[in-house]
């Protein structure tokens, strides 16, 4: 049984895809990091002050999901933001960058938490981290690892 052409991911030749204002996105990627980094320690005080009131009335269940909470917000927030209209989160905005797919497409909720996974897991590991940002240094469209993994591309707004 075949899938429906919606459901195959569409493969273009390199020549055919779009092309994508890739110039300078690492740099404003770090500065865009810096900036959700200080919205999502916010994000994440307000949701463990919220477990932990909720924890009261519950008596303490509550307080089970909050080893999970900074993990939930941190994939949440990229999936609403970046998986949204606008394509980035709120330090992307800042930095003038946004996440395409690689087609130029809009990518959704489960690519956008994936790719913020990634990226997360790389960053909390050295060796993974240094592959990561020399995938980017070293190719010409400046794909971090994780960006290829996902098939996402962060571009000038």
């Amino acid at each position: 049984m075949s899938q429906p052409s919606s459901y195959r991911q569409q493969t273009l030749p390199v020549e055919e895809r779009p092309v994508q204002d890739t110039r300078g996105v690492l740099g404003s990627r770090l500065f865009a990091w810096i900036g959700d980094v200080v919205i999502l320690f916010f994000l994440t005080w307000m949701v463990l002050v919220l477990l932990g009131i909720l924890g009261i009335v519950t008596f303490g269940l509550t307080w089970l999901l909050m080893g999970g909470a900074t993990i939930g917000v941190a994939l949440g927030y990229a999936a609403l933001t970046v998986g949204g209209r606008k394509q980035a989160t709120f330090g992307m905005r800042m930095a003038g960058i946004r996440v395409e797919t690689a087609t130029g497409g809009r990518p959704d909720a489960l690519a956008a938490a994936v790719h913020a996974l990634f990226f997360y897991v790389a960053a909390g590991t050295v060796a993974l981290w240094f592959l990561d940002i020399l995938c980017g240094l070293a190719r010409s469209d400046r794909r971090l690892g994780h960006d290829l993994l996902t098939g996402l591309v962060v571009v000038r707004a």
